[in-house]
């Protein structure tokens, strides 16, 4: 029987994992709070999930678990704190690629502009037809045409370097994973806007998300990276993720065109054939395609924002591994079993469990 005793044990015990209540909500730009049974999730077995990422995969950060909008889990390996920003590598890209959709929506350009219009004067003197014929199309989905990519870091116009490397394959016909064309799509969104990509995000996703300001690295010429150099707590992530999996929308407003949703989402070019690999199930917008239906951004060392649409759930992750591929079996392997389709029964003693272990973690290095 759920007592009140039981109810306040809970509320004492949430800041180590989860939380039970609104009371617990930290203003109210924070995600609601639930218990994993009540949301039709079993806590025995995303204890289970905890364990076996707190001793496989080295190292783990952080982690929460979303399923019907509510915060059911969540987790952060000492020194890593719910408020403290965490580098996100690519899984930048993703926010990159709704900063192109939002101007897309506002009218400011077209994916099927061609690169080369929005910056003639940092063309080659004779610029090569398939230059010519990259569009922002390309750049979104990791096919500008590059063999290699161009490196940008000792060079002062990342722009005029960029528009100056080989392009040996027809723009859409190669998938090449290429940061610099992520940083393409910032140049760009600056470009037309007059704005860096975090400043013209920050009225139209950040703040309607209860997102502070975040840091966001920019290079030489005054332009956010991109490809990396975002900093987001993990509840930010998962705010995002949360949006996506709602096609946009956000407390009844529409923040992010759902037809824009629909295709960065989607598999819009192939990208191999495994599959037993969540890096060959197609790529969308700077979205990955995961196996079992979802989709996800990430970033290097294992920074995940894993959207489930069958089992309306989403899962962020972050950590400091060298497989990744593993970090994401884990999930597949422990998360996907937990889900059932309706609200469980109170399984206080795993709840208890879960949150005591939850409470004892601390990264590995």
């Amino acid at each position: 029987m759920d007592t009140i005793r039981g109810r306040i044990q809970r509320l004492v015990f949430s800041g180590f994992c989860f939380c039970s209540g609104a009371l617990l909500v930290a203003g109210d730009d924070a995600l609601p709070r639930s218990s994993p049974e009540a949301q039709g999730v079993s806590s025995k077995q995303v204890l289970e999930f905890v364990q076996a990422a707190d001793t496989e995969v080295q190292s783990m950060h952080s982690f929460m678990l979303l399923r019907h909008g509510h915060v059911v889990a969540e987790a952060w390996w000492a020194p890593e704190a719910a408020d403290k920003p965490h580098v996100l590598w690519s899984l930048s890209k993703s926010f990159t690629s709704t900063a192109v959709g939002l101007a897309v929506a506002e009218g400011k350009l077209s994916i099927d502009d061609r690169v080369s219009r929005f910056f003639p004067d940092s063309l080659p003197a004779e610029p090569a037809k398939n230059l010519q014929e990259m569009r922002v199309r390309d750049l979104l989905t990791m096919s500008a045409g590059h063999q290699d990519e161009v490196s940008l870091g000792r060079e002062s116009d990342w722009i005029r370097a960029f528009l100056a490397h080989p392009v040996p394959h027809k723009p859409g016909t190669h998938f090449r994973y290429n940061t610099p064309a992520t940083f393409m799509q910032s140049a760009i969104v600056q470009k037309v806007t007059g704005q860096t990509v975090v400043q013209y995000l920050q009225p139209r996703l950040f703040d309607p998300l209860g997102i502070p300001a975040p840091r966001w690295d920019a290079n030489p010429q005054g332009i956010s990276l991109g490809g990396y150099g975002l900093y987001l707590r993990t509840e930010d992530v998962a705010k995002f993720g949360q949006l996506y999996l709602q096609n946009g929308k956000w407390k009844g407003q529409q923040l992010i065109p759902e037809s824009w949703v629909q295709l960065a989402t989607s598999r819009q070019t192939s990208n191999g054939s495994r599959p037993d690999s969540d890096w060959d199930q197609g790529y969308g917008f700077q979205f990955w395609r995961c196996r079992y239906g979802a989709f996800r951004g990430d970033g290097k060392d294992g920074q995940f924002c894993v959207v489930l649409p069958e089992q309306n759930a989403v899962v962020v992750l972050t950590a400091n591994t060298s497989d990744m591929q593993k970090e994401l079996n884990i999930v597949w392997d422990r998360l996907l079993p937990a889900f059932a389709g309706q609200a469980l029964p109170v399984d206080g003693e795993s709840e208890s469990r879960l949150r005591e272990y939850c409470g004892s973690l601390r990264a590995s290095r």
